[in-house]
């Protein structure tokens, strides 16, 4: 049976948190938010633990798991920290961004994936930082959905799926962002994105230097052996065919001309206007926060519909533009 306790996201009730923080200290798993989406949390240095994460969701074993910290000085027990991330840390975390470190045999090696790295970051939400505080271990946190589906960025959503597949969830509400966190890893040219998410590139080169886009992070191309979650697997996807054109005049065109009535649109508010039908909306393109912010909660819009499959249109990869494509490329297939 799941427990299902209200906490408020910026000041939650220590008793809540203290019984949330004893459940993932007898290894068992607590669904709580952070400010990207909610998170399926397990004690990260356990093995039995880690593996009940896995068993929830449904997830290959061989997709690594982000672990989560409440400082980098807790930080620095667990992995090797490196140099310049000292020195820069207190830019970066609180937030989400996700940074690959070489990782010490105190992480479960089911967190990593037998891998020696391991994705950690920093949380910039009251609640998770109470829990990873409270519970004095790293925890060990994927997207709270089950593998291959939307992300949750609500609590309401994890109710409904997760419900008798975990020990607690924490209803607090909706995410911050509603998009993942940025995973980087350095390399010998500068840090490369393995996984764009919540902060784009502009963002953290004035911070880190020249940032290298992967084609894994433009959803372009796959890996065998995945270092963080989003780079082997079918991600994000809902659960009726999504297909995507990314050329926005392309796709309004062939919307106008080829609209089938089983075919759901998913798209801008500006995008909406010209096609004069109705359709799930994103929000405005004057706002990609917006988008990203809406997009998983589309995609779930179209399962619950009576559309039998979807279509999306693209939008500019710049900031977090980069992470919208990435989702909807991994969620969708081609049509033009």
């Amino acid at each position: 049976m799941t427990i299902i306790r209200k906490v408020d996201q910026v000041h939650p009730d220590p008793a809540v948190i203290k019984q949330a923080a004893a459940i993932i200290q007898n290894g068992g798993t607590v669904v709580f938010p952070t400010e990207t989406v909610y998170g399926l949390g397990a004690d990260a240095t356990t093995d039995s633990s880690v593996l009940n994460i896995y068993k929830a969701k449904g997830r290959p074993a061989d997709n690594p798991l982000i672990v989560h910290f409440s400082s980098i000085c807790m930080m620095r027990e667990y992995v090797q920290v490196s140099e310049d991330i000292e020195a820069v840390a207190g830019r970066i975390w609180p937030g989400p961004v996700t940074i690959i470190f070489q990782s010490t045999e105190r992480i479960s090696g089911f967190a990593r994936a037998s891998l020696r790295t391991v994705g950690c970051r920093v949380p910039a939400n009251p609640v998770a930082l109470a829990l990873i505080d409270s519970a004095g271990v790293p925890i060990a946190a994927p997207s709270a959905n089950l593998s291959t589906k939307p992300s949750i960025v609500s609590s309401a959503e994890a109710i409904e799926e997760l419900d008798g597949r975990v020990d607690m969830i924490l209803d607090a509400g909706d995410t911050f962002f509603g998009i993942e966190s940025t995973v980087l890893k350095s390399s010998r040219k500068g840090y490369e994105i393995l996984r764009p998410g919540a902060i784009g590139v502009e963002d953290l080169e004035p911070i880190l230097g020249k940032i290298i886009v992967s084609e894994a992070a433009r959803a372009a191309s796959s890996v065998d052996k995945p270092l963080t979650p989003g780079m082997k697997y079918r991600h994000y996807s809902p659960g009726k065919t999504l297909y995507r054109i990314e050329n926005r005049e392309a796709f309004i065109a062939t919307v106008l001309r080829d609209r089938r009535k089983d075919m759901a649109v998913i798209c801008s508010d500006e995008v909406a206007a010209i096609l004069g039908i109705e359709c799930i909306s994103l929000g405005s393109e004057d706002n990609l926060y917006e988008i990203a912010r809406n997009l998983f909660p589309a995609f779930r819009k179209l399962d619950a519909s009576a559309y039998r499959n979807g279509i999306i249109h693209g939008f500019p990869e710049s900031g977090i533009g980069l992470a919208i494509m990435n989702r909807i490329r991994k969620a969708s297939l081609p049509l033009l």
